[in-house]
């Protein structure tokens, strides 16, 4: 065969990749592109379509298409062999298929065409030789990287007995009240006595001594906690004004992606099932769009219980989409939900995280808001009268540490509290209102917040949501794992977590 191109399109012809294994202008690529979506013929259920000169073989990813421009004596067999090679290396990079993900990870697509094809012929690689191929991870740079750090070290160590041999040679002379010839430097002469050295010399660290009694009275020499009492003067006059002062962490709390603690006794086969959702809703609860992403993770820390198989509970309704890792069994979990490797007898990577199962739940169903929250801005006399509240509509979910962040106008003073449900934190530096609710559950499962301040309803919104929950959305778990010689159970521990990646209502 000889290929000539592989692009990434959209239906519409537009290129996102475009990888040229032969010399092909751009203007060429385009127009081939370009002209390809009107030669497809929606009445057939071909995956290929030939023009005078080219043979376009393609596969369907979505909204988009992974095409091949071949020739058109190549072997059609072969075609569409490499194209499903090149739908499976997708995903590998891209974890939806979408335009603006296929743009973010381009480099890595090329990188990975670039082993599947060379100079318009298909290479022997499989899926996994083609991810050990471009992590380009090299057994000799790590060997050259240890020998250079353990140098340093030496010429390190090296450099402090030098220095101790010097300062003990000083000391000594000092002693016995002779003069020490200088180590070098600007000005030393080079006399018989003299040490010559290129070694960089660390001076010898001072000896806490007590601190002699001086007079009292006024000094003007400079103190060193005199910063330090500045900063705590200018803190004590935060705190008079009403500022919440918190631990200085590095990071202001809000700044920190919340985050369930790990657990505490952790075995040798330990699971999580991990899930963020990305939501964005507008003020009238029309939901612009909700993405649940989820994954098993396993990491197996003794090779005695490398050869396992997890048993998966799916009891989800909501119809999301599962994908399991391309060394997982398909057919056994499709018939019995049962995740094993294909060859039974290979354990599972020791001490490393492997991702053995994801999905993806997208929609715009209003009812599978996990949180809805209803903000009622009216305008008075004196400025704006804010009524919002929120709504636990999965009723499964236990939800800790929520904070709902409302903006405020600023330069016209901190809210009136009126009715609150919670706690609430006014951040007069960013202008924003944080309503914090430590715990949201089915028995409490509504609540409410009423403030007054001078604003237009515009300036409350957008409002964004954090929170962390030990229960998953999509209701997927690891109810058991066994043995696969003798079925028999083996011990395992758990963590769950279902956190926020952006929850807006704008």
């Amino acid at each position: 065969m000889v290929l000539l191109a592989a692009a990434v399109c959209t239906k519409a012809g537009k290129a996102i990749v475009s990888r040229q294994f032969v010399e092909m202008t751009r203007t060429r690529i385009e127009g081939l592109l370009a002209a390809f979506p009107k030669l497809m013929n929606t009445g057939k259920q071909h995956t290929f379509v030939e023009t005078d000169s080219v043979r376009y073989v393609y596969q369907p990813l979505e909204k988009l298409y992974m095409v091949l421009i071949t020739t058109k004596n190549s072997n059609i067999l072969e075609d569409l062999e490499t194209l499903r090679l090149f739908s499976r290396v997708i995903p590998e990079y891209c974890r939806v298929l979408e335009e603006s993900e296929i743009s973010e990870h381009c480099f890595d697509l090329i990188f990975a065409f670039d082993e599947i094809v060379a100079l318009g012929y298909r290479e022997n690689v499989n899926l996994a030789q083609i991810r050990t191929f471009t992590e380009m991870d090299s057994h000799e740079e790590k060997v050259f990287r240890a020998v250079r750090e353990t140098q340093e070290r030496e010429a390190k160590a090296e450099m402090r007995r030098k220095a101790k041999e010097l300062q003990q040679a000083r000391r000594d002379a000092e002693r016995s009240g002779k003069k020490m010839p200088p180590f070098g430097g600007f000005g030393s002469g080079m006399s018989s006595g003299s040490i010559i050295t290129d070694t960089i010399v660390e001076p010898e660290k001072p000896k806490i001594t007590a601190a002699p009694v001086r007079p009292s009275g006024p000094s003007k020499a400079l103190k060193l906690s005199a910063k330090g009492k500045e900063v705590d003067n200018f803190v004590d006059q935060l705190k008079s004004e009403g500022e919440t002062i918190m631990a200085s962490t590095g990071k202001r709390g809000t700044d920190v992606s919340k985050a369930l603690p790990p657990p505490v006794n952790v075995e040798s086969v330990h699971l999580r099932v991990e899930e963020k959702i990305t939501l964005s809703c507008g003020r009238d609860r029309g939901l612009q769009n909700m993405e649940v992403l989820g994954m098993v993770t396993l990491r197996v820390s003794d090779e005695k219980v490398g050869r396992i198989r997890l048993v998966i509970i799916n009891n989800d309704n909501k119809g999301l989409q599962l994908q399991t890792h391309p060394n997982v069994d398909k057919k056994m979990f499709t018939a019995d939900s049962v995740i094993g490797l294909k060859n039974p007898e290979k354990s599972f990577p020791l001490n490393n995280d492997v991702g053995v199962l994801k999905w993806r739940l997208q929609t715009t169903d209003e009812s599978l808001i996990p949180l809805t929250i209803n903000c009622w801005p009216s305008e008075s006399s004196g400025g704006c009268d804010v009524n919002i509240e929120y709504e636990l509509q999965e009723e499964s979910l236990e939800l800790n540490d929520v904070a709902i962040s409302i903006p405020v106008p600023s330069g016209v003073g901190a809210p009136v509290i009126g009715d609150l449900d919670g706690e609430y934190k006014y951040d007069s530096r960013r202008n924003v209102l944080e309503w914090c609710l430590p715990v949201i559950d089915a028995n409490n499962k509504t609540g409410s917040l009423e403030f007054s301040i001078a604003g237009q309803p515009n300036d409350f919104f957008p409002i964004s949501v954090s929170f962390v929950s030990k229960r998953n959305y999509c209701d997927i778990q690891v109810t058991k794992v066994t043995d696969v010689d003798g079925d028999s159970s083996v011990r395992f521990s758990s963590e769950t977590s279902f956190v926020v990646d952006k929850y807006i209502i704008e």
